[in-house]
C-alpha cells in the first residue's frame, strides 16, 4: 500500500521532500530493498 502509494505520488508530480521519506521508510524496513531502488530510479527520471 505504502509502495503503491509513494509510486503515484511520484507520477503526478508530488515529489518536493519524497527522497528523504523514501529513505527513512527503506530504513524502517516498510518498503523493500527493490521497491526502494525503483522509486529512486523513478524520482531521477
Amino acid at each position: 500500500m505504502l509502495y503503491r502509494t509513494l509510486k503515484r505520488l511520484i507520477e503526478l508530480g508530488r515529489t518536493d521532500g519524497l527522497e528523504e521519506k523514501i529513505d527513512i521508510f527503506f530504513a524502517a524496513g516498510k518498503i523493500t530493498e527493490d521497491q526502494y531502488n525503483e522509486l529512486v530510479e523513478a524520482l531521477k527520471k
